[in-house]
Order: structure tokens, then sequence, then C-alpha cells
């Protein structure tokens, strides 16, 4: 057989027979897409993203190792009254606060102390809120149950049932913990609830289903990767919460013992002696305020990131 095209003669030594196999016709739709490596890829893009991020390291991994090789004892009180109420200088940063004691290292102290509770929270809260709401969502006779429990918990007001609890037990960690992480839960359980709700009678979901994918393939191949933002979205958001819920229970004295260094406590301390010596307040207020603002805009920012419509 030979051809004529544009002049060129055509010959059958120019092609090559290829066997045909069913299992590589398949793969005719293949991409080697990655959730996670576009979930980074996107997040990184941005730079604000990698400075917030870069900014977060940089405080949590000061505050959890300056205590570990600092050999100032943050409740230190010295007798000596010039050493108290001291301004900024080498010996102490920040200065010093009414007894002497160095606002540099109580403030560190108190940012490792503030962030291990905090985290604690985000963790027990957002944890189980999203294992319930993943059995409330696929089991639809917990409804009953859990929508009255989800309306007596929240009807009464966060204000006086912190105040409630912490006045029944006695202040410490572990009552803080509990305090807000038995009134948060039910709420990302709601929330989660509803969302896998809406994923589970989406199209492709159903599709799945009639094509007899197996129920572990749908969870993490369908529904895991569109709750992964929700999941980092509200512990982000728990984080900053907790914080500013710990300086309120300090602000009307119900928050951690006193002589427990955290931000909540020296923010309290440094507002009474503000007038006279603002810096007691400023400096663990301005700790306090990146640690807050950088979470919140990161765990934003990771959250649009890990959705899947985001990626290209």
């Amino acid at each position: 057989m030979r051809e004529l095209y544009d002049g060129i003669e055509i010959t059958e030594e120019m092609f090559e027979s290829l066997d045909y196999d069913e299992r590589l016709s398949e793969e005719g739709g293949y991409t080697n897409y990655s959730y996670w490596k576009s979930t980074f890829r996107t997040f990184f893009k941005s730079r604000l993203s990698i400075f917030l991020m870069l900014l977060i390291l940089l405080l949590v991994s000061f505050s959890f190792v300056y205590p570990l090789v600092s050999k100032t004892d943050p409740n230190q009180v010295t007798l000596d009254m010039e050493d108290w109420n001291a301004k900024s200088s080498p010996e102490h940063w920040f200065g010093t606060d009414g007894l002497g004691r160095d606002i540099w290292a109580r403030t560190w102290y108190g940012t490792r102390n503030s962030l291990l509770l905090a985290l604690t929270i985000a963790l027990v809260e957002v944890g189980v809120g999203s294992i319930v709401g993943a059995f409330w969502g696929y089991v639809r006779k917990m409804d009953a149950i859990m929508i009255e429990l989800y309306n007596i918990i929240t009807n009464v007001p966060s204000t006086v049932y912190l105040v409630l609890l912490s006045y029944i037990m006695k202040p410490s960690f572990t009552t803080i913990v509990i305090a807000l992480a038995s009134r948060g839960w039910i709420s990302e359980a709601k929330f989660m609830r509803n969302k896998i709700l809406t994923l589970r009678e989406s199209e492709y979901n159903v599709a799945s289903q009639c094509l007899g994918t197996p129920l572990v393939r749908i969870v993490s191949k369908n529904i895991i990767p569109h709750l992964v933002s929700l999941i980092i979205m509200e512990a982000a958001l728990t984080i900053p919460y907790s914080i500013g819920s710990e300086v309120f229970l300090g602000f009307i004295g119900l928050g951690l013992p006193l002589d427990m260094v955290t931000l909540g406590n020296m923010v309290n301390q440094g507002r009474a002696n503000f007038m006279l010596y603002p810096y007691q307040m400023l400096y663990p207020t301005s700790v306090l305020c990146l640690i807050t603002m950088s979470f919140y805009l990161v765990g934003n920012r990771f959250a649009d990131a890990s959705d899947p419509k985001n990626h290209l």
C-alpha cells in the first residue's frame, strides 16, 4: 500500500502495531493529582501566608524553648524596691512588675501556658465535635436526642455557664478546659452534622453508592477532603477564642490561679497599673494580639487552600 500525502510517499514500514490491553485503556483519564500537594501549593503561593506561618512558628517555638533554657524564675520576687516597676533595660527587656518580677520571662512562660490551654481546648472541642457530628450525620435516629441536647446547652448564655462552672469547680487548668470544651463541642457537632448531610446527598456520592463503591472509599475520597478545611477553620477559630475566654475569666476573678503565669493573668495584673506603668500591660497584650491574629488569619487562608474547589 503506497499513498502520497503532500508529495510524501506513505508506506507500511512507517507505522508500528500496538497490542490492545483493557486494563491500560482505563488509564486514559489518569492524573497525578494529590490533594495535600495541591493544598500546600495553593497555600504557599501567597507571601502573606508564608510570613504569617513563619511568625506562628517563631512565636510558638520561642515560647516553648525559652522556659527550657532560661534561668530566670518568672515568679521570683525581689525585696529591693529599686527593682519594682522598673522600665525596660538590658537586664529586664520588658521591665518588671510591682513585685520586681521580670516581665520578659513572665511573658514567654505565660505564652507557653496559654498556648497549651488553647491547643488542648481546640483538640477536645473540635475532635469530639467532629466525631459526634459524623455519627450524627449518618445515624438519623440520633436527631431527636442531639437536637434537644443542643437546644438545652446553647440556650444558656455562655457567660452564665462559664461563671457557674468556674464557681462549682476549683479554678485550675482542667476546669478551664472542661468549662469551654463542654459547651463548644455541641456546636461543632451540629456544624459538622449539617455539612455531612449535604455531602451525603450530593450527586457524586449518590453515583458512587450506585456503582457499589465501598463506604470507606467514599468517606476518604469524597467527604474527608471537604471536611478538612472546615476542621482546620474551626480549630483556628477556637485557639484565639479560648485565649480570650481565659482572659475574660481572669478579669472576673474566675480564671487560672494567680501563681500560674498566663497571658490572661498578666493582662489583668497590668490593667490595674495601666495608668502608671502602661508597659506592664502593653507587652503581654502585644504578644497576645500577634498570636490570636496570626492563628486566625493562617487558619482562614489554609482553610481556603484546603478546599478542593480552589485547586487547579
